[in-house]
């Protein structure tokens, strides 16, 4: 299956026409759980993404399925909050898996590949409004941001954690029995702080281990993504 699901988005993608974007990447939020029996095509298709250079793909594992038989020990109530307040501010009633939000705007079933290649492909289309630079030191992350364009309302500056792949042997619940890999799986997101995006910001932080990070810049309200950048 996981290599059906490759085959399959690569072949999506030249029917599309849809090419890698040169500018900066477009972030692509999975909202999915081991204990989904929906999900794992669209775990599969984080897996692809998470290849491409042009594309921040990150896992957030949510807890509302957690009572039916399996705890998904990479779940976090923190993402199930933040997949509700998407929903909020989108004006819907309720969050589902395996879902997908692209650049903060586009909201879409994570296993439609076809919608989901269009999505990307449209926000990776957008001007970019910030300039976004990182440069990692040890233990010290610096954060480079530069407005290029008009930023109409304060924006947050977050980080995210995340390691690069894990594999589950899930015992119980929808995937009881099998063996299941997930991709680019968040940890932790937090907000460093606001910035107004009048003039050049420059912020260090200190970053703990040696797992990959991405800065994230979107306007508040859950609203778009301006611009991201990782630390591999």
């Amino acid at each position: 299956m996981r290599h059906f699901a490759a085959t399959a988005f690569a072949l999506i993608l030249a029917a599309t026409g849809m090419a890698k974007a040169e500018g900066q990447p477009v972030v692509v939020e999975l909202y999915t759980s081991q204990g989904c029996s929906s999900c794992p095509p669209a775990d599969r298709l984080l897996g692809e993404l998470a290849q491409r250079d042009d594309v921040i793909a990150l896992a957030l594992h949510v807890d509302y399925w957690d009572y039916i038989g399996w705890k998904d020990q990479f779940a976090s109530p923190a993402f199930t909050e933040r997949q509700r307040d998407y929903a909020r501010s989108a004006g819907k009633r309720m969050v589902y898996t395996p879902q997908m939000i692209i650049g903060g705007t586009d909201h879409v079933v994570g296993n439609r590949f076809a919608e989901v290649s269009r999505l990307i492909q449209a926000q990776a289309d957008r001007a970019p409004v910030i300039d976004l630079a990182l440069e990692r030191d040890g233990q010290k992350l610096t954060i480079d941001a530069k407005p290029l364009g008009k930023i109409t309302r304060e924006v947050l500056i977050q980080l995210v954690r995340y390691r690069p792949s894990a594999t589950v042997n899930v015992l119980r619940g929808e995937n009881a029995g099998k063996n299941l890999k997930y991709y680019n799986i968040v940890d932790n997101w937090t907000v460093l702080r606001t910035w107004d995006g009048r003039a050049p910001l420059r912020v260090s932080t200190t970053v703990k281990g040696d797992l990959p990070l991405a800065v994230v810049i979107q306007y508040t309200g859950y609203g778009p993504i301006l611009a991201a950048a990782r630390s591999r």
